[in-house]
């Protein structure tokens, strides 16, 4: 028998496995004894008044142990000699349709531009500490994708197009805490998701997939209207009728490779404007009512939304206890980015905040086509070089300071390591978006006392929110609309946000192709 209950408790309380289960006993209508199983299905944080709560959701299972969920199990077949289907980039939307092909019976051979995750953290600390950005092995490109050294938050409100669960079910069988199953806003941690991606990689090549990786794809081969393959810089082809591009939205060359070769393209909405970082202890005061965190509570976080003019201006991944990572992929580029350890234990809070942009607002930009976004973000991040100095040092201004148009005579200490130049972003931010973001932080002010602030920071420019630029494919089949074998996938294709959602459409992707082929 298995029974459903709702249990409200102090953050302490929740946290006691036995104050749990006493309570699920009775709520259940059991005896403690009875219970051959217990199973938390989604526990979240309720901070709106000050008398604090944990809300569990809770399977309380009596009787026969069958009863009790088997944890999700991930059986490969032994691909080796199997048919080989080409995957450009080792993302989450690349890795997760490898594992789907590998239990499909179709062999993944996976080109990478970037490095494994041990050396990425060499050319990640170079970036940090000499200036020097690789443009192919960075906080961008690599195995992993962007999500290995940037976060790996997993919430997503996307819950039409894939099975979410057997995504967070796929990451805990590769060395992910169990947490994330019920979570309501699950969270890896930049310092764990190395260990799970190399687990990932293992997974593939012990079914005999394969890894191809320091290789960056120049060229789609296309015969007629089909596939047959990419080559690689060093003029290498590789063939096959099914290529998965899962590159990313920071691979803006794919773009150009699909435009040269008249592969259709489009323009979608997107977003830009700037990191903001407060002391986490001023975000947990405000968000917990003046309580302090504790041991039972986690970082405190935010969540903010309005229309202003036209354009929606929100927070975009919120980072608590974290730190602000330098994210471009050429070296004459600004570009920032937030991350959280699992135990997002800094006394920083960084949160992206930006502002809505649609086609329409690109018409200077018009001579470049369906790649005037990628213009737009191009001339935003070589402005942030140029204000931080020529270098990866961001340029920064206090926040009420950029909120009343003052320049900031100096700046606090901050965590993003490059270091920070005081700028006036007022100034030079594009009027469109900067106009928009001081409203909008008038208003986040408002509902959060105490967040308008001198305490906090402005960086320049958090531009990679999404991509500029979808490739259009056919909804059922998912190939590209014209060239037949040919499956963009993920947030460089235009249909994920995220490592979830880009995970479950790089799975969708193979399930399509193997429909095609078996």
């Amino acid at each position: 028998m298995v029974k459903q209950v709702q249990i409200n408790l102090t953050p302490a309380a929740a946290a006691d496995e036995v104050a749990v289960r006493k309570i699920s006993a009775t709520l259940a209508g059991i005896d403690q004894n009875e219970i051959s199983g217990l199973r938390v299905i989604k526990r979240s944080v309720d901070a709106r008044k000050k008398n604090i709560r944990v809300n569990l959701t809770v399977e309380v299972f009596s009787g026969d142990t069958s009863s009790v969920p088997v944890p999700g199990q991930y059986i490969p077949l032994n691909v080796t000699k199997a048919k080989e289907i080409i995957i450009v980039g080792a993302g989450p939307a690349g890795l997760f349709a490898a594992l789907r092909l590998t239990e499909l019976g179709l062999r993944p051979v996976i080109i990478e531009r970037g490095r494994d995750v041990s050396s990425r953290k060499i050319d990640i600390a170079r970036i940090s500490r000499e200036q020097i950005v690789d443009p192919d092995s960075n906080y961008c490109f690599g195995e992993g994708g962007a999500g290995t050294y940037s976060d790996g938050k997993l919430y997503t409100r996307s819950k039409k197009r894939g099975d979410n669960t057997r995504v967070l079910e796929l990451l805990c069988l590769h060395g992910a805490n169990d947490n994330i199953m019920y979570e309501a806003h699950p969270h890896l941690g930049t310092d764990k998701l190395p260990g799970i991606i190399s687990n990932i990689r293992k997974s593939i090549t012990d079914a005999g997939g394969q890894f191809i990786l320091e290789k960056k794809v120049t060229d789609l081969i296309i015969e007629g209207n089909e596939i047959k393959g990419v080559v690689t810089a060093d003029n290498e082809k590789y063939k096959s009728e099914y290529v998965i591009l899962a590159t990313g939205h920071s691979a803006r060359d794919i773009y150009d490779i699909c435009h040269n070769r008249g592969i259709e393209l489009e323009m979608k909405p997107f977003a830009m404007g700037v990191r903001v970082e407060h002391p986490q202890e001023l975000i947990d005061t405000i968000q917990y009512h003046g309580n302090s965190r504790g041991e039972f509570l986690p970082a405190a976080t935010y969540n903010f939304a309005k229309q202003i003019d036209g354009r929606g201006v929100y927070s975009f991944c919120m980072c608590p206890g974290g730190f602000i990572v330098p994210s471009a992929t050429s070296q004459e580029e600004v570009v920032v980015n937030g991350m959280s350890p699992s135990g997002r234990n800094s006394p920083y809070a960084n949160s992206g905040i930006v502002v809505e942009i649609k086609p329409e607002d690109l018409l200077k930009y018009s001579s470049h086509g369906e790649l005037a976004g990628i213009e737009f973000q191009k001339e935003l991040e070589r402005e942030a070089w140029k204000n931080g100095g020529h270098t990866q040092r961001a340029p920064a201004q206090r926040l009420a300071d950029f909120v009343s148009g003052e320049s900031s005579a100096s700046l606090p200490k901050v965590s993003y390591f490059p270091g920070v130049t005081s700028s006036p972003l007022h100034n030079w931010l594009p009027k469109a978006i900067g106009r928009r973001l001081r409203d909008g932080f008038r208003l986040f002010g408002h509902m959060m006392n105490g967040y308008l602030t001198n305490e906090a920071v402005v960086l320049g420019v958090e531009s990679r929110t999404s991509s500029p630029v979808r490739i259009p494919r056919d909804p059922e089949k998912l190939h590209h609309i014209r060239v037949s074998g040919l499956y963009p996938c993920g947030e460089g294709s235009g249909y994920a946000g995220g490592i979830v959602s880009s995970a479950v459409d790089g799975m969708r992707a193979a399930e399509a192709i193997a429909k095609t082929i078996l």
